[in-house]
């Protein structure tokens, strides 16, 4: 907060949860149905809506890191699987294999992979039944009244390789624009893609609703057609408000101001938050 702008902000805060393991998304990212990491990212400036994006990336621990350099170095708003791949050794991004799958990641997938109905069983469903979703992101406001969001996921476990959730997609895995707001999701990435649901909480924005009730009403219309347990979205306006909302058990979030001195953490809907 105090030595660079919303950018700089939303990207160190979701590098430090990529490279925890403790989420899915970098270190922690989950194995696909073949037994590899595929990661997704994306993030936006709302100063002139610039975007950069990620996707199928099997090779890069900090890829939130790699969707800004689309975003700073090239021409272009989304590059996947070799292209994103030969830019994350260019700048000194890419891992082998070895420090993204670890023995506890092979056992896990192996149980599971035991415990399929099918090969072809639908991957919302196995998102559901185990309980697996932990996409990080982050949204920010600098003194400048910049808006940035930011979105990492290493998918749903099994998912199909090549399976490209909402996490890369602007207006669905995340939005920023300067004098309206900025928004990240995490949940089941389809559901999320087909609402659109952080452009929506924007549009709501600039309407005038509230952000609180912009995030409500749209995890709302998010349950009302594709039912509870699949969507959780963070979102920071133009003066500062904080707000969040989800259809799941929990959701853990978090939130700082540069004046403040401490940070506050949440998990439940119950708990004070902002």
């Amino acid at each position: 907060m105090r030595r660079g702008n919303a950018l700089d902000m939303v990207v160190e805060a979701v590098s430090v949860m990529e490279f925890d393991g403790s989420y899915d998304a970098g270190k922690g990212s989950v194995l696909n149905l073949f037994g590899e990491v595929e990661q997704d990212a994306g993030i936006m400036f709302g100063k002139d809506l610039s975007v950069g994006a990620v996707a199928a990336v099997r090779h890069v621990i900090n890829t939130i890191r790699l969707a800004r350099l689309v975003m700073e170095k090239t021409d272009h708003v989304l590059i996947v699987g070799d292209g994103a791949e030969e830019l994350a050794k260019q700048f000194n991004l890419w891992v082998p294999s070895t420090e993204l799958i670890n023995e506890n990641k092979i056992n896990r997938y192996n149980s599971l992979i035991r415990s399929l109905r099918t090969r072809y069983e639908r991957n919302t469903e196995l998102a559901r039944r185990f309980s697996l979703m932990g996409t990080v992101g982050a949204v920010a406001l600098d003194r400048d009244g910049n808006l940035a969001a930011a979105t990492s996921t290493g998918g749903t476990i099994l998912k199909w390789p090549g399976r490209v959730g909402d996490s890369p997609l602007p207006g669905a895995g995340y939005w920023a624009e300067n004098g309206v707001c900025a928004v990240s999701a995490t949940g089941i990435g389809e559901f999320i893609i087909r609402a659109m649901a952080s452009l929506r909480v924007a549009n709501l924005v600039r309407d005038g609703v509230s952000i609180g009730d912009a995030v409500r009403q749209v995890v709302d219309y998010v349950t009302k057609l594709f039912g509870p347990g699949n969507i959780g979205l963070i979102a920071i306006d133009k003066v500062g408000n904080v707000a969040s909302a989800f259809n799941t058990e929990v959701m853990g979030r978090a939130w700082s101001r540069e004046d403040m001195g401490r940070v506050v953490i949440a998990h439940f809907a119950a708990d004070q938050f902002p």
